[in-house]
Parts: structure tokens; sequence; C-alpha cells
């Protein structure tokens, strides 16, 4: 058996499988409907770091929170929110979750606990930090979890964060996506340090780099560093290893890197595949098991595309609503 397949069942595997195709397969429909002019602003992609967010969510629990950035779709749909509602928002649509007002940087599910979503470098994890003080407040027994890209690493609030969290014992779980490239700079060329997961030493927090092209290692990373903060001890940092195959965002040609780069990762350490290569051999997964997976998100696909273009777009009055006013 694979290291760490042990821990988890087939009808789990299926399912990891699944959640990870569906994201890719949405993010790619994203990308055609965004070059067919139907989704406007910025636009960007998880395509290649699926196993990240699927092996963190795997050992969540429903109230547990979650933050992220602005590459937040995969985020949206392995917390379980409804992909016919993100696609639609993408599209600027009223069945949106932003009622088609916050396109792809900013949606958010007080049902599903996913705070957004963020548009600023770095402002989601002091947010991230006050979801856990409001969870240790209350003295709930869940715990947020804050995304960030290695770009945001370098940002001052994120440290400010790290400390708040280290003094008071926030349940808080911080996570550096550490895709290489962060807009379009090399981790080598941007950080004097380039392993960012050191950075949590200085506040007193444990932390591990973790290989997030393998599902199993992020899971078993996150499965450790969620008991450390269940028990009370304190956050937790995870700094992920992965890599995007397409650019920045939409915009983006990615000249940075070469292209035997890219189809390197793409052909010898792609997470679904490997990920699908390792189930099949553990779990005796058969391709009936996995043609029925594919037909499944191919329908839904259809149907999240079919909602996204049918859906009305909002009306100017709502241009007034959902508009904090201070007195």
């Amino acid at each position: 058996m694979t290291q760490f397949a042990t821990a988890i069942s087939k009808a789990d595997a299926l399912k990891y499988y699944e959640d990870m195709l569906l994201i890719r397969r949405f993010e790619e429909r994203s990308a055609q409907l965004y070059g067919m002019g139907l989704i406007g602003g910025f636009c960007h992609l998880y395509i290649g770091q699926e196993a990240v967010v699927v092996g963190i969510q795997s050992v969540l629990n429903p109230e547990d929170a979650v933050i992220t950035a602005y590459r937040d779709h995969g985020h949206m749909l392995a917390c379980g929110m409804d992909p016919k509602g993100v696609m639609a928002e993408l599209t600027g649509r009223e069945g949106g979750f932003s009622k088609g007002k916050g396109g792809s940087m900013h949606m958010f599910s007080r049902e599903k606990n996913f705070y957004g979503g963020h548009g600023i470098v770095g402002a989601q994890v002091p947010l991230g930090a006050g979801l856990a003080f409001a969870m240790k407040y209350k003295q709930s027994t869940a715990l947020s979890v804050s995304y960030m890209g290695d770009g945001a690493a370098h940002q001052g609030q994120v440290y400010e964060a790290f400390n708040m969290a280290s003094l008071w014992k926030l349940p808080a779980l911080f996570i550096i996506e550490n895709n290489n490239y962060a807009m379009g700079t090399s981790v080598a060329r941007s950080s004097s340090v380039p392993d960012l997961y050191v950075r949590g030493a200085g506040f007193g927090i444990p932390s591990k780099q973790v290989d997030g092209m393998d599902l199993f290692k992020v899971r078993e990373a996150a499965a450790e560093a969620v008991a450390h903060i269940r028990a009370g001890k304190g956050p937790y940092l995870l700094e992920i290893k992965t890599y995007r195959y397409r650019g920045h965002s939409m915009s983006d040609p990615g000249n940075y890197r070469s292209k035997d780069e890219v189809e390197d990762m793409k052909t010898n350490h792609d997470p679904i595949q490997m990920f699908l290569a390792t189930i099949q051999k553990d779990f005796n997964v058969t391709e009936a098991e996995i043609e029925a997976i594919e037909t499944r998100v191919k329908e839904t696909m259809k149907e999240v595309v079919e909602f996204s273009k049918s859906s009305p777009e909002p009306d100017v009055s709502e241009l007034y609503t959902d508009i904090l006013v201070g007195e």
C-alpha cells in the first residue's frame, strides 16, 4: 500500500478524485467562457493546485471557516459551494454568490463558512486571524484556515497576524500555497530565504513544508496541523509547494518560465493523475468507476454553464443593496 493510503477508504478516495476533477473541469470551462467574453474583469485559475485545497478540506469540519485570496474558485468548490452559483458570479449574473456584483475575486458563503475571495494581496490573513479570535472568544471548537500565495508571504500584515495568533494561541491554520512564481517572479529571486515555512519559527508557530502535488501528503500534514490546533496549542503554518499550469491571471502569457518546465509538471507531477494512479493500484478502482465520475462531472459542468448563461443580469437597483452605511 502507498504511504498514507490506509488513512482513507475507497469511497473517500473516489470522492477526492471527483472533487479535484470538478475543480479542473470548472477552471477549464472558466477559461473558455473568459475567452468568449462572457467573464469580465480579472480571473485567476487554480489548474494544477487541486490537491492542496481538496487535501486540506478533507480533514476539516463543516463549522471550520475558510478564507483565501483571489485564486479562489477551487476553494469554493472544495467547501461545497454550488458550482452553478460560482460560475454565475463569474459571468456577472443574479444567481451568483454575490448577486453578480463581486466577480471572480469576491464571493462568499456564510452557509459554507467561506469568507472570501479577497483581491488585496495578503489582506485575508489578518481577517482569518480575526475569525480564529472570534472562535476562541466564543469557546467554539472550530478553527479558521487562511490561504495565501508565496507573494503574499512577504506582506507585513501577514506577520502581524502571525504574531497575534501565536500570542493568543488562536485556532488558526495558515496555508502558504507556494506555486513558485507569485505574479511572475520566482521565489528564488524574491525571497532571501526561499523556504517560506521557516517564517513561522520567529513567532513560535510550528510549521512544515509539504509536497502540494500529492494529496496524501497534504492530507497527512493537514491532519497533524489540525490536531495541534484543536488541542488548544495555537496556530500552525504549512507551506505547500504546488504549481499553476496557467499564467497568474488570464492576461498573463507566463513568459517567465519555460515550456519544458510547464510540460514536465503536467506530464510527471500532475496531482490528479498521480492520485488516480495510486487509488487504481491501492483500491482496485475500475475503469467503470472512473468513467462514472467523469460522466457526472461532465453533466454537472453542462448544468453549470447553462445556468451561468441563463441566469438574468442583476437589476440596476442592486447597486444600492448590500452596502454598509455609517452614521
